[in-house]
């Protein structure tokens, strides 16, 4: 079986001492292992098999998933009717620019309320605080959130996708990794009820935490595709322009995930995902960002090169063959955003520079967020037509990023406030 990996796309090191890219070996096996596996097949054996076995997300005609131990792996494998298939568990990508653990370098007051990552999405140096949002609900699937002073205001939905025993709690979203808080603190971060705190792009959004990775930052590919598929049911009760924010990738292509990204497009609901960190090779493009509905986002760093930011050396390229036509196929990066040594809030209340695609992502979220809050008549697709318009206007030019145009490292460019 090709394997896959779920990861959060920020680049950083080696989490609680686990080896980069590591999996489950699936070849010798003891009672005391488990899988959590995809069952397909005719309804009256599914049904069988959903009452000896429990059901975790049923995804209907994609079939339903559950954990197995090896004994009950083994038993039902014998099943010829039934098709089961290992979903695996990857672990977050190492951190070319950071020794250590993340987060040892946080620090108690934000070394800039504005970081350079928002200077450059407002196109203003002299920026103090941010605007815009207001309405707009940002469903960010990472390894959950921190109660952080500057996100407090803003945290409206709260859901745990990631545990063992139980495949959702509500109200639930720690994050004891950091990651999540991060990437939501570039989104919507509010500067703190004194003010004094970090400011992300779009501050009067409000934040649905959904948290599909765990705390080593690994998750599942059914955790995550429900995890889509609920942000855009809650929209359609709500009645609410939702924006669905990974910083999160797998290098092949996941059915469960391919087809939550299109329920929820087709439910008017905006997915942003990270390009990926395994640049600078052309070919190399992350999914759900690859996928056709998703807006891959590229990482720049603060580097002026031509007269614009460079992208960075790890963020992944897109797909040569399809370069330059202004058409988003897949495998194709559509925007670029900042994504090194980008700094933000962090999960002990203090403030902390990463650096990855993971980055690059929330600042295209919280732009868009922001966008469709002063456009609310918009559709999805309306507001995707202007991130790539502003994106055209900003082109990343020559030199060692990319070529002149719709090219396979920036895409159409870098999306602005103004």
């Amino acid at each position: 079986m090709k394997k896959r990996k779920i990861f959060g796309s920020a680049v950083l090191s080696v989490v609680m001492g686990v080896s980069m890219f590591a999996t489950a070996a699936f070849g010798q096996t003891s009672e005391q292992e488990s899988y959590r596996v995809l069952i397909q097949g005719p309804t009256a054996e599914k049904a069988k098999a959903k009452a000896n076995y429990g059901v975790r997300w049923d995804f209907s005609d994609k079939g339903f998933t559950t954990t197995l131990n090896a004994k009950q792996y083994q038993a039902l494998s014998k099943n010829k009717n039934l098709k089961i298939e290992k979903l695996p568990e990857l672990q977050l990508n190492a951190n070319p620019d950071q020794k250590g653990k993340p987060g040892a370098d946080a620090k108690a007051v934000p070394s800039d309320q504005t970081p350079w990552g928002i200077e450059a999405i407002y196109n203003d140096a002299a920026i103090a605080k941010t605007s815009g949002g207001s309405g707009i609900k940002v469903a960010v699937l990472d390894t959950g959130v921190f109660n952080h002073v500057d996100l407090a205001g803003n945290i409206e939905q709260c859901k745990d996708f990631s545990q063992n025993k139980s495949p959702l709690i509500e109200g639930s979203c720690s994050d004891g990794n950091g990651h999540g808080t991060h990437v939501s603190g570039t989104v919507l971060a509010n500067g703190g009820s004194n003010g004094t705190g970090i400011y992300g792009v779009a501050p009067d959004a409000k934040l649905w935490a959904y948290k599909v990775l765990n705390n080593r930052g690994s998750g599942y590919s059914d955790d995550i595709a429900a995890a889509i598929r609920k942000a855009a049911d809650e929209g359609t009760r709500t009645g609410a322009h939702v924006i669905i924010s990974m910083s999160l990738g797998s290098n092949s292509k996941d059915p469960l995930i391919s087809s939550a990204v299109d329920y929820a497009y087709s439910k008017g609901v905006l997915v942003v995902a990270a390009a990926g960190n395994d640049g600078p090779n052309a070919g190399t493009i992350d999914y759900p960002g690859a996928l056709v509905n998703a807006v891959a986002v590229a990482a720049l760093e603060n580097v002026q090169e031509n007269g614009t930011y460079r992208v960075a050396d790890f963020s992944s390229r897109g797909n040569a063959s399809t370069a330059g036509d202004y058409v988003i196929q897949e495998r194709d990066v559509e925007v670029s955003a900042p994504g090194r040594a980008v700094e933000s809030t962090w999960n002990n209340g203090a403030y902390n520079t990463i650096s990855g695609t993971s980055m690059a992502t929330p600042h295209v979220s919280g732009l868009a967020a922001k966008l469709w809050a002063a456009n609310p008549l918009w559709s999805n697709l309306q507001l995707r037509n202007e991130l790539q318009n502003r994106a055209k206007a900003n082109d990343i030019k020559g030199g060692l990023s990319a070529a002149t145009g719709d090219d396979i490292a920036s895409g159409f460019g870098f999306p602005r406030v103004k």
